[in-house]
């Protein structure tokens, strides 16, 4: 038999506390929402797109962190995956998707292609997406291994979990846009 004398209680989070109720901050309950369950568009078209397929496999798991569900449609994800080289005359088609995803929105530059051009110092490759679209989180390699990706992807939850509810609203924000002419 155990004795009730031997249950250590611990303190309640900070919030309001009460018995069988606990309240936090509205925009603290909407961000671990948003973060934990991310709908990705996976944008790939080279081997970081290879490596991508290999982190949605059962040894990575993508799932585990709220992004299992592919959307391949631009109205229906939150997160855009760019992987892989992109050319000059598929620039405009990329910010063309970016502008079709819904508010809000997050972008991940995947490998050194779609972060700086990677070796590709040519007439024709993009030296970077973040020339015609804004990028949250750059995810180093060449190609980067799925670790690298998941990490990647958790560093946006982070930002994500962190974020103001209203950040999209403001002023920062919209000036930000306008720097790369999308209203």
């Amino acid at each position: 038999m155990s004795d009730s004398s031997n249950i250590k209680q611990v303190a309640a989070p900070e919030g309001f506390s009460g018995e069988g109720f606990f309240a936090t901050k509205l925009s603290e309950v909407v961000g671990l929402a948003r973060a934990n369950s991310m709908w990705p568009l996976p944008f790939a078209t080279s081997c970081c797109g290879i490596e991508y397929m290999a982190t949605m496999a059962a040894t990575y798991d993508i799932g585990r962190f709220g992004s299992e569900r592919m959307s391949f449609s631009p109205r229906q994800a939150d997160m855009l995956l760019v992987m892989g080289t992109i050319s000059k005359k598929m620039a405009p088609i990329l910010r063309q998707v970016y502008e079709q995803m819904a508010e809000p929105k997050w972008v991940i530059a995947v490998g050194a292609c779609a972060s700086t051009g990677g070796v590709f110092d040519t007439y024709s490759v993009l030296q970077g997406i973040d020339k015609v679209i804004p990028v949250d989180v750059y995810v180093p390699g060449c190609p980067p291994r799925p670790e690298q990706i998941l990490d990647g992807i958790l560093e946006l939850q982070n930002i994500v979990k962190n974020e103001s509810v209203r950040r999209r609203s403001s002023q920062e924000y919209k000036d930000l846009l306008n720097s790369y002419n999308i209203k």
